[in-house]
């Protein structure tokens, strides 16, 4: 059989056989394969449950969300950053293999090594999971950093190396990393992690469109040629909004701090406006040419509902149409 390269507990490389399930991973379709011209990617986006959680309620939520037909579900990497935790493996493998869906792994390396990402590696493999969204992660000042990957495009140079079988995306920022010491720097960073090999990038938060679509010409300029989705987040909660934005530097609009303000202490109505401004912001991102929509569920599947009962009808993978 094939070969992949494993790193061990000594950072080593040592030589494992990739899992010989062919008729299986044939069939998985990658990220880069499911963007058509002339349609807009819509997928979803989840995260595991606590650590004490049960995992059953995020697959009853899948479930929900199958029926909205994503081109893809991600699952984002668990109990905050451990490399020893499989829930995000365990999610990912259900979406693809329960659900029929494409599933991309999200996976962190800032508090990983080197081994470590060699096994998550292997095991992603095993449950036939071979769309990776590689990040570099928060820094916590609770947990010790790793120094084996300073930055995601380590990470994503790492990977490519082991395993060239894996479609590997990446995060971009439309109004910068927080710590990025330019536009144009953070702008060069993106570029050196398409070039390291994400071909596919889904955008942090926004909540005003002009930003975006201006970020988006600013990295074709610079010779981005991947593919970019945007990043949704509707605001259901005021002070978990403004804890996301104080964190990621993102902006709010007057409109929306206008609806924020307004509604704060009354949760239906903050939740009816926050997926009518989500709905509003993704239509007019379609109207304009956006190639994907990524909408951030928090595990909601009824708002995600409602926020894609109020889009258009778009072009199904099959031909026919959904939601």
């Amino acid at each position: 059989m094939e070969k992949i390269e494993k790193v061990d507990k000594m950072n080593k490389v040592d030589k494992v056989d990739k899992v010989d399930e062919v008729s299986k991973i044939d069939k998985i379709e990658k990220i880069d394969n499911i963007f058509v011209e002339g349609r807009a990617v819509f997928s979803l986006e989840v995260f595991p449950p606590k650590k004490d959680g049960p995992i059953e309620k995020i697959y009853a939520a899948l479930k929900e969300l199958r029926e909205l037909n994503p081109d893809f579900i991600s699952v984002t990497y668990g109990a905050g950053g451990n490399p020893a935790d499989s829930t995000t493996v365990d999610i990912a493998s259900f979406v693809q293999a329960e659900l029929g869906v494409p599933a991309v792994a999200h996976l962190t390396c800032v508090n990983s090594t080197r081994a470590d990402v060699g096994q998550y590696l292997v095991r992603l493999r095993e449950r036939g999971v071979l769309n990776i969204l590689a990040l570099r992660g928060d820094v916590s000042p609770e947990g010790e950093r790793k120094w084996d990957f300073p930055y995601a495009v380590d990470l994503i140079r790492f990977i490519r190396e082991q395993d060239g079988d894996f479609h590997l995306s990446a995060a971009c920022y439309p109004e910068g990393h927080v710590e990025a010491p330019s536009p144009a720097e953070d702008l060069r960073r993106l570029l050196a992690k398409t070039e390291a090999g994400a071909g596919h990038l889904i955008s942090q938060l926004f909540f005003d469109n002009a930003i975006f679509f201006d970020f988006v010409r600013r990295a074709r300029a610079i010779g981005v040629t991947a593919r970019i989705e945007a990043g949704i987040m509707p605001v259901l909660n005021v002070r978990q909004i403004q804890r996301m934005v104080s964190l990621c530097g993102a902006s709010i609009p007057s409109a929306l701090a206008k609806i924020m303000s307004r509604w704060e202490h009354d949760p239906q109505a903050l939740r009816r406006a926050g997926v009518a401004y989500a709905a509003a912001q993704i239509a007019d991102l379609l109207a304009n040419g956006a190639e994907g929509i990524h909408l951030y569920t928090m595990n909601d599947a009824a708002v995600a509902r409602e926020i894609a009962a109020l889009l258009p009808a778009r072009a199904a993978k099959d031909g026919g149409s959904a939601r």
